[in-house]
C-alpha cells in the first residue's frame, strides 16, 4: 500500500525533479500573449455575471488584510502547516497598533459579510478575492498568489442537506461550462482536437465511493484514477475520516461542515455537506481542482469539529462566538480558482501564463525548455 499519510497535506508535486517529468513535452500555447489577456477578461466577465445570475449573488469588495484578533483568516487545513503572512502596523508610534495578516481565503469573512450586507435567505455575495499562501510548493498549478471567485449565500436550516448542495454545484458547473463555450466562440483556435471539451454534466461521487473503487491508493491517485472514467467530478464528504482511517483530505474545522451524517442515493450512511470540483486537464494530463465549497458549520457542528481537531480554544474568537450566538447567518459558500479555471479554459500548461506572480528561476527555466513562458 502506498503512503496515504503523506498524501493528506495538499495536492502539490513536492520537488522539481518530479515536476520536470510532469510538464508536457509537446506543448504550445494556442493564443498569443495579447489574445490571452483578451480571453482572460472575457471569461472573467462572463463567469462573474453568470454566477451572480444563477446563484442570486451581488459583487462586493473583499479585504486583502485582516486583524489577527478577529479570527477571520483561514488556515486552510487542521494541522497548522499553512500559516498566513503576518505583519505589525505601528500606526501612531505604536500607541494604537494593529497586528495584521494577509488573507489566505475569505471564507470566514464572507459569512460575516452576509450579515453586514443584510443578505436574506436566497441572497448572497461574490468577491474578486486575492490572497497569499506562502507555504505552497510552487509548481505548474500552485502559486503563492491566489485569486478566487469567493462566494457565499444565506440559507435556511432546512437547506442544510446534500440535495441543496448538489443543486448549487450543478448551477456552478453550468456557468463554467458556459464560459468554455463563450470564450471558445470568441477564440475559435481554442477548439483543438487534442483537447476535448468539458462534459455537459458533473458526476457526483462520495469520497467513500472513490475509496471503495481504489482502496489501496492515496487520495491524489484515487482522484487521478476516477477522472479517467469520469472527466469531471464533484467529490462529497472531504474532511471526515473514511473507512481506511484517513480523511480524503485534511480540511479546516471551522468553515465547511464535514461531520453531518448523510445518506447516499442507495441508502448507505455517509458524512459531510461539502466537496470539491475536479476535472481532467488534457493539456497537463493531470487532475485539476477548480473549486472547493460546502454548507458551512452551524454552532453544533462547529463545536464538534473543533473538538475532534483539538482546537476548542478557537471558540474564544469573535467569528466563532458569532456562530455560537446565532449572530451571523447559516450559509453555503466556496471558492472557484480564477487562474485555475482560466488555465483550463484557455488550454494553458501553467498558472503563470494567466496570472502574474513570483516563480523560482528553476521553474521558469524548466518551463521555457518546454515552450512554457510565464508572465512577468
Amino acid at each position: 500500500m502506498l503512503n496515504k499519510v503523506a498524501d493528506l497535506a495538499g495536492p502539490g508535486i513536492g520537488n522539481y525533479d518530479d515536476l520536470r517529468h510532469v510538464l508536457p513535452d509537446d506543448y504550445h500555447s494556442l493564443l498569443t500573449p495579447k489574445e490571452t489577456q483578451q480571453a482572460i477578461f472575457a471569461a472573467k466577465q462572463y463567469i462573474e455575471e453568470n454566477l451572480c445570475k444563477e446563484l442570486n449573488l451581488m459583487m462586493v469588495t473583499v479585504p486583502l488584510i485582516v486583524d489577527v484578533d478577529s479570527g477571520v483568516n483561514d488556515y486552510l487545513d487542521r494541522d497548522g502547516s499553512r500559516t498566513p503572512v503576518r505583519f505589525h502596523i505601528s500606526n501612531d508610534y505604536d500607541k494604537h497598533p494593529i497586528d495584521a495578516e494577509v488573507v489566505q481565503a475569505a471564507t470566514k469573512w464572507k459569512r460575516m459579510a452576509l450579515k453586514q450586507f443584510d443578505m436574506q435567505p436566497g441572497e448572497g455575495l461574490l468577491t474578486d478575492m486575492r490572497a497569499v499562501r506562502k507555504d505552497y510548493f510552487l509548481d505548474h498549478d500552485h502559486s503563492a498568489y491566489v485569486d478566487q471567485w469567493d462566494w457565499e449565500r444565506t440559507i435556511t436550516e432546512e437547506q442544510r442537506n446534500l440535495e441543496f448542495l448538489t443543486a448549487v454545484v450543478t448551477k456552478i458547473w453550468k456557468v463554467i461550462k458556459g464560459a468554455e463555450s463563450y470564450v471558445h466562440g470568441l477564440f475559435p483556435k481554442l477548439r483543438d482536437d487534442c483537447y476535448p471539451d468539458l462534459p455537459d454534466e458533473l458526476t457526483f461521487l462520495h469520497a467513500e465511493d472513490i475509496l471503495d473503487m481504489f482502496p489501496n491508493l492515496p487520495r491524489k491517485q484515487r482522484e487521478t484514477a476516477v477522472l479517467q472514467e469520469f472527466p469531471a467530478v464533484f467529490i462529497y464528504g472531504i474532511g471526515w475520516t473514511l473507512r481506511d482511517g484517513y480523511p480524503h483530505e485534511m480540511r479546516a474545522a471551522d468553515y465547511d461542515d464535514w461531520v453531518t451524517p448523510t445518506v447516499s442515493d442507495d441508502g448507505r450512511p455517509m458524512h459531510g455537506l461539502n466537496g470539491d470540483i475536479l476535472v481532467w486537464n488534457p493539456v497537463t494530463r493531470r487532475r485539476h481542482e477548480l473549486s472547493s465549497m460546502g454548507i458551512r458549520v452551524n454552532k453544533r457542528t462547529l463545536v464538534q469539529q473543533l473538538e475532534m481537531t483539538g482546537q476548542l480554544h478557537f471558540l474564544n474568537l469573535p467569528y466563532h462566538k458569532a456562530i455560537l450566538n446565532d449572530e451571523i447567518p447559516l450559509s453555503i459558500g466556496g471558492g472557484i480558482g480564477q487562474s485555475r479555471t482560466l488555465m483550463l479554459l484557455l488550454r494553458k500548461a501553467h498558472l503563470g501564463e494567466v496570472s502574474v506572480t513570483v516563480w523560482p528561476k528553476i521553474l521558469k527555466e524548466m518551463g521555457a525548455k518546454k515552450n512554457i513562458f510565464v508572465l512577468e
